[in-house]
C-alpha cells in the first residue's frame, strides 16, 4: 500500500498525476530546511485540462442523492481521524506551527467535514411561494453552483481549504484546487487522499500542486469555475477581485487583518493578558485573525504592558515538533526578513521596544513595541508574526475609535466587566467578528466567519456558505389558462 508521504503528485480526475512542468519544488521544514519531499509542478495546460474535466463530472454529481453525498462527507471524516497523528505531524512540520497549533487545526478540519456532511440536504429543495397571478405556482429550488476555483494559504493550509472544499462538494460542487505548494500535503495531499478513499467519483475534488510561474492567472481566469474562493493576503484579494468583477464571477474573500484587542477601563488585567498572549502567539502570529493591536485604556496601561511584556519573555521557542514549543519558525526566511524589515523601520522611526525579538534560523522569539501611535506605520500593517503594538487609548470610547481606524475589519476583542456595555461597543467596531472576553482567534461551522472592508467578501459557516456555494432558481407553472392584455 502507498504511503500518504509518498503521493507527492497532484490529484487529477482520481489520479496521482505527475506535473508536467521542467521545474520542481522542494518542501522544507522551515525550523531547520530540511526537505520534506519533492513535488513536480503542473502546467497551465494540466489546469486547464482540469477545469474541463471538473465541468463534467459535475453534472452528474450535482444529481446525486443528499445520502451519497453525506456518505463521502463521512469516510473522509474515518479516513482523517484514522491518519490523525500523521496528519498533526505533517501540519506541524510543513507549517512550522507548533504541536498544539497543528492540533487546533485538525479538529477544526473534523468539524468542518461534520457540518458539511450535515449540509446535504441544503439543495434539491424547493419551497413554494405565492403568486398574484391566478393560477401561477411559484417554485424556488436551491442548486449546485458549478465548478468552484479554491485557492488556499500556509499559515492553517488543511483547515482553510477544507472549509471551502467540503461544503462545496457536499453542495453538489466540483472543485479545482491549489493549495499554498510550500505545504503541499496538509493544504492538498491528505485531503485528496481522504476524498480518494471516501470513493468520491472522479473529476469532482481535483487538487494541482503548481505556482504562479508555471500558471499565471489560470485560477481566476478561466471561464468554467463559477466562484473564486481564496484565503490570503489582500493585495492578492484586490487583485483577484478585479478580475472576478469582469467577468461576473462570485468571490469568496478571506483577506488581511489589523486586529485590535481592546482592554477597558474595567478589565480584569490577569485575564485580558491571559488572552492576548494566546491571541497573539499561536502560530507566532502568523494567523489572519491574530490580534496585531493592544489598545489599552490609559489606567491600565502600565500594569498590562508589564505583565504582557513578562509573559511573552517566558514563551518556549525553537523545534515546532517539540511539545513544549509555543514560538515555532517562520514559514520560510523570506516572511521572517519581511519582519525584520518591518522591526528595522519601525526603530528607525523612534518607536519604543518593550522587548526586543532574538532571531534563531527562521524563528523569532517575541517583539513588543509599546507607546505606539495609531497613525505609527506599524500599527497600520499586518505583521503576521510574533510582532505586535501597545497602544494606550485615553478613554474607552477612544479605544473604540483606534480600533476602526484601519483599512482592515476581520476579527477584534473586547475585555471588560460589564458585559453588556462591552457588547454595545463591539457593535460599533466595523469588523466581521468581535469577542467579548476572549481574544480574536475563533471560528466555528455554525457562525459566520468573515470580513469587513479590506478583510473580505463573503461568509462562512452555515448558513451563510451555503448561500454562497448554490444557486437559486424560480420555475412558475401556470395551472390555469392565463388570458393576456394582446
Amino acid at each position: 500500500m502507498t504511503k500518504i508521504k509518498d503521493l507527492n503528485k497532484s490529484f487529477i480526475n482520481g489520479e496521482w498525476v505527475e506535473g508536467l512542468s521542467t521545474r520542481r519544488y522542494d518542501i522544507l521544514n522551515p525550523y531547520d530546511n530540511t526537505v520534506i519531499s519533492n513535488v513536480s509542478l503542473a502546467t497551465a495546460k494540466q489546469l486547464e485540462d482540469t477545469f474541463e474535466i471538473a465541468k463534467q463530472a459535475q453534472k452528474d454529481w450535482a444529481k446525486t442523492s443528499a445520502d451519497t453525498r453525506r456518505q463521502v462527507m463521512i469516510k473522509v471524516g474515518e479516513f482523517l481521524e484514522n491518519n490523525r497523528e500523521e496528519i498533526i505531524e505533517m501540519i506541524a512540520r510543513e507549517t512550522g506551527g507548533s504541536l498544539i497549533k497543528a492540533t487546533v487545526e485538525f479538529q477544526l478540519t473534523m468539524e468542518i467535514v461534520e457540518a458539511s456532511a450535515n449540509m446535504v440536504d441544503e439543495i434539491h429543495q424547493m419551497h413554494e411561494v405565492p403568486s398574484a397571478i391566478d393560477g401561477k405556482v411559484n417554485h424556488i429550488h436551491r442548486l449546485p453552483l458549478g465548478v468552484i476555483s479554491s485557492i488556499s494559504p500556509f499559515n492553517f493550509p488543511m483547515n482553510l481549504s477544507m472549509r471551502t472544499i467540503a461544503p462545496a462538494i457536499a453542495l453538489g460542487n466540483a472543485i479545482v484546487h491549489k493549495p499554498d505548494v510550500q505545504v503541499s500535503f496538509a493544504g492538498g495531499i491528505f485531503i485528496a487522499a481522504a476524498f480518494e478513499y471516501a470513493g468520491l467519483p472522479k473529476g469532482i475534488f481535483n487538487m494541482i500542486l503548481t505556482d504562479l510561474d508555471e500558471i499565471g492567472d489560470g485560477m481566476l481566469t478561466n471561464p468554467i469555475p463559477r466562484l473564486i474562493s481564496f484565503t490570503g493576503s489582500t493585495p492578492v484579494g484586490k487583485h483577484i477581485g478585479a478580475i472576478a468583477g469582469q467577468n461576473l464571477k462570485r468571490v469568496a474573500l478571506e483577506l488581511g487583518g489589523n486586529n485590535p484587542f481592546v482592554v477597558l477601563s474595567d478589565a480584569d488585567v490577569d485575564r485580558a493578558v491571559d488572552a492576548a498572549i494566546f491571541g497573539k502567539y499561536i502560530h507566532q502570529g502568523q494567523i489572519c485573525m491574530a490580534i496585531n493591536r493592544l489598545i489599552v485604556h490609559k489606567d491600565l496601561y502600565e500594569e498590562f504592558t508589564t505583565r504582557f511584556v513578562e509573559r511573552a519573555k517566558s514563551l518556549p521557542y525553537g523545534d515546532q515538533l517539540d511539545p513544549k514549543t509555543v514560538i515555532g519558525p517562520l514559514v520560510n526566511e523570506r516572511q521572517l526578513e519581511k519582519v525584520q524589515q518591518i522591526i528595522a523601520d519601525a526603530k528607525a522611526a523612534g518607536v519604543n521596544l518593550a522587548l526586543e525579538g532574538k532571531r534563531f534560523g527562521n524563528v523569532l522569539t517575541p517583539t513588543i513595541f509599546r507607546d505606539v501611535k495609531n497613525t505609527d506605520a506599524i500599527a497600520q500593517t499586518e505583521l503576521f508574526s510574533p510582532v505586535v503594538s501597545i497602544i494606550e487609548a485615553e478613554t474607552d470610547e477612544d479605544a473604540i475609535e483606534i480600533a476602526n481606524d484601519t483599512m482592515y475589519g476581520l476579527s477584534s476583542a473586547i475585555f471588560s466587566s460589564d458585559m453588556e456595555k462591552a457588547e454595545q461597543l463591539g457593535l460599533q467596531i466595523d469588523s466581521g467578528m468581535t469577542h467579548i472576553n476572549d481574544q480574536t482567534v475563533n471560528d466555528g461551522t455554525n457562525v459566520p466567519f468573515g470580513g469587513n472592508k479590506m478583510s473580505g467578501l463573503g461568509r462562512f459557516g452555515n448558513p451563510w456558505i451555503v448561500e454562497e456555494f448554490t444557486v437559486t432558481k424560480w420555475i412558475s407553472l401556470q395551472t390555469k389558462y392565463r388570458e393576456y392584455p394582446f
